[in-house]
């Protein structure tokens, strides 16, 4: 499977599927975390202020872990490459038009926009937009 550096081709094919859990992010000192925390981690970046998880929301809680706002993450299912230009500038200035705050995380073979979980319909429809 090839990655796609095409613009026009990705958001024709950008497939934007919503997650049905809601994740929270936030943060720990390097020393606080767990194998646990890591293993259920849907993301993790290291920061030299301390380590970012992107949690579900019942784990944070478990550990009672500061943390605001929900979100919920919209996976683009087409094969992007980390390579190409100007997909994260058009989903963000698009979600951004709406009013929509996007975290994107880009993975090898997907982007992750995570929006706040009670807008997350109007965002699908906003990625969706993209295709036409």
């Amino acid at each position: 499977m090839v990655a796609e550096t095409d613009l026009a081709v990705l958001l024709e094919n950008l497939n934007p599927v919503a997650s049905s859990e809601n994740y929270v992010f936030t943060t720990l000192p390097a020393d606080k975390l767990t194998s646990t925390l890591i293993s259920v981690a849907k993301g993790m970046f290291q920061e030299r202020e301390g380590t970012t998880l992107i949690l579900p929301v019942a784990e944070a809680q478990q550990a009672k872990l500061q943390f605001e706002g929900c979100y919920r993450c919209i996976t683009c299912e087409v094969h992007s490459s980390l390579e190409a230009v100007g997909m994260t500038a058009a989903m963000s200035t698009a979600l951004g038009k709406a009013g929509i705050s996007a975290n994107v995380v880009a993975a090898y073979y997907h982007d992750h926009i995570f929006v706040p979980a009670e807008k997350v319909d109007l965002a699908l429809e906003v990625l969706t937009s993209l295709s036409d």
